[in-house]
């Protein structure tokens, strides 16, 4: 029986120090389109796909942007599409979170909640979260009335009077959508015009169900048990009012997911990684696409081509390092 033991052990010692190839972060558009191109240049990507498969556009209802689904298609559904082909040409998706990350040396070291694994390439697409009011009541009603879902949520106010926050695009795009369940849907933005794009714009001016309150702000949510009201404040006069509303959907912005990096990557002040037009970060070897890395665009599209862009250099790396 000593010599069995002994022998299971070495195996799985042995087993606990193969070294990847490349471990890819996240399981968004980018992370997903970088497992694609990995696999085609025979890399056998590990996909680690993080807290929410197929990332924020798997949550989106339907997307009308992306090329080739000239009727839409749901966030969902591509997202299953990106995986099935990754997956086709030898992708491995694991569901699992990164914990921890060593990139000071290499091999570098990636633990989960389930292991630790070694890897000669990293790709960082970890994705950003939703920016959060930071106001009293939020904390204490989220999953009560608030909400940064509308997707997930919106079923559940079906003829009832909500309210979002925000003025941009995915503010407006959710607004649009409640309108299929909410008997109303009022747009509280700071500004006194939308950031959104124009056709955006247009079919929330045209919706009978959707009214604006311009120049204000959300000071407090208060309820009993669930959200019942918002104290609105007028940025330009300090007037204050009471909103009754069923729920609150806050669309304002994005926080970028790399707070494990924090030390040993350059990050910008807003905490997004640093890459060059090649993807590449700030230590050789690692390399980052999607929200992580772009304040300016996030779209599917985008992302997905850095996704892609990242893994072709990754694989010119491990070329060059053999």
């Amino acid at each position: 029986m000593g010599i069995q033991f002994y022998t299971q052990t070495k195996k799985e010692t042995a087993a606990s120090q193969e070294i990847e190839n490349l471990i890819i972060l996240g399981s968004g558009p980018a992370g997903l389109s970088a497992g694609l191109y990995a696999a085609r240049a025979e890399l056998s990507p590990l996909i680690l796909t993080g807290m929410e498969l197929g990332g924020q556009a798997a949550v989106t209802n339907v997307i009308e942007n992306y090329p080739g689904f000239p009727e839409g298609i749901g966030g969902a559904d591509l997202g299953a599409l990106f995986q099935k082909q990754a997956e086709r040409f030898g992708a491995r998706v694991e569901m699992d979170s990164a914990t921890s990350v060593d990139i000071t040396k290499h091999p570098f070291t990636i633990s989960t909640y389930s292991r630790q694994y070694k890897t000669k390439s990293l790709i960082i697409t970890t994705g950003a979260s939703p920016v959060h009011l930071g106001i009293p009541g939020e904390s204490e009603f989220t999953g009560l009335g608030v909400s940064y879902c509308a997707t997930c949520d919106g079923y559940f106010f079906r003829d009832k009077k909500v309210v979002v926050v925000g003025g941009g695009d995915s503010a407006i795009e959710e607004a649009i959508f409640l309108t299929r369940y909410a008997a109303s849907v009022t747009v509280v933005h700071r500004r006194e015009s939308l950031r959104a794009g124009a056709i955006l714009q247009k079919r929330a001016a045209d919706n009978p169900k959707i009214n604006f309150i311009w120049n204000s702000i959300v000071k407090r949510i208060d309820g009993n048990g669930k959200v019942e009201s918002l104290r609105i404040c007028d940025v330009k006069t300090g007037a204050e009012t009471i909103l009754s509303t069923d729920g609150v959907f806050v669309f304002i912005g994005h926080q970028p997911n790399t707070q494990l990096f924090k030390g040993q990557l350059e990050l910008s002040p807003a905490g997004y990684i640093v890459a060059d037009m090649k993807m590449q970060t700030s230590v050789e070897g690692v390399f980052a696409a999607g929200e992580a890395t772009d304040s300016i665009f996030r779209q599917v599209v985008t992302s997905a081509g850095m996704g892609a862009a990242a893994a072709i250099q990754a694989a010119k790396y491990l070329e060059s390092q053999e």
